[in-house]
């Protein structure tokens, strides 16, 4: 057998195997990738840096663990710049598996921060119907969520006194693993018209580019590198930072993959259009 031939029947757990190595190598060694810094992301870390004293941004929470990994750093970023400006947080979780995970971050982060339920954040926690509730809570926070996650009355938090809509608050920031993002363009900023920015995962980046060259959102986190370029920006690295060795590792694998099995396919056509002259 030649050796293009050995090259394009390759076992694909030979492939599996050298991946899973790379990954645990970059695991292993304490590997550091530089991370240059998008505009689009800095778009996002600037809005949050430019928060006044007790303004609010509403937060939004619209993943699941089945995306933690990617967008977990990006909101734990946020929230810390959010408090380290001595700015306040509206946040909710429209996926219905995503609460509990938000909850356990949320608490986390206010302890480090000092920061208390009802007076520096409110968790809305989750309803279902994303676009009803978007456009609910675009006329009064109060319609789609009279109690918060933890069941106090909204009316009776000194963070929601005089918040009535999106018309009250900064602007949002929504970290979506899906639809939510096309609903919150959809029914959040063409409907209503406030600065929307999106934190989304690494496969869905391609599609929202054209919202932010079209304006209806000002900012763009894309996956782990987007996390990682927050928590650059921020100071603070973490999972994301952590992430991107593990990224380029498999991606490089993938690559030579690509270009190895090109070169076979490509030395195998050669040989058999020489194969066929000589007949």
């Amino acid at each position: 057998m030649m050796w293009y031939d050995r090259m394009l029947s390759v076992d694909r757990r030979w492939i599996y195997l050298i991946l899973a190595v790379a990954v645990i190598v970059t695991l292993v060694l304490p590997v550091r990738i530089p991370v240059s810094i998008s505009g689009e992301v800095r778009a996002v870390y600037d809005f949050v840096d430019q928060m006044r004293d007790g303004e609010i941004m509403h937060l939004a929470i619209e993943y699941d663990p089945s995306t933690m990994a990617e967008l977990h750093p990006m909101a734990e970023s946020v929230m810390r710049k959010v408090f380290e400006q001595n700015g306040r947080l509206i946040m909710s979780s429209l996926s219905q598996f995503g609460p509990a995970m938000a909850d356990e971050m949320i608490q986390r982060i206010a302890r480090e921060y000092g920061k208390r339920s009802g007076i520096d954040y409110v968790f809305l926690g989750y309803k279902p119907y994303p676009a009803i509730t978007i456009l609910a809570m675009g006329t009064d926070y109060r319609v789609p969520f009279p109690i918060d996650y933890y069941g106090a009355d909204v009316d009776t938090l000194p963070i929601m006194s005089g918040i009535r809509n999106f018309d009250d608050i900064r602007g949002v920031v929504a970290l979506c693993g899906g639809n939510a993002a096309d609903m919150w363009i959809t029914y959040g900023n063409a409907k209503y018209g406030m600065p929307l920015a999106l934190g989304i995962t690494g496969v869905m980046a391609a599609d929202y580019y054209q919202y932010l060259q079209a304006g209806q959102i000002f900012g763009l986190i894309p996956g782990i590198k987007g996390a990682a370029e927050l928590e650059e920006l921020t100071g603070r690295p973490g999972e994301g930072a952590r992430g991107i060795p593990y990224q380029t590792a498999s991606h490089a694998v993938i690559l030579v993959f690509i270009v190895l099995t090109n070169i076979a396919f490509f030395a195998k056509r050669s040989a058999e259009r020489r194969a066929g002259a000589l007949h």
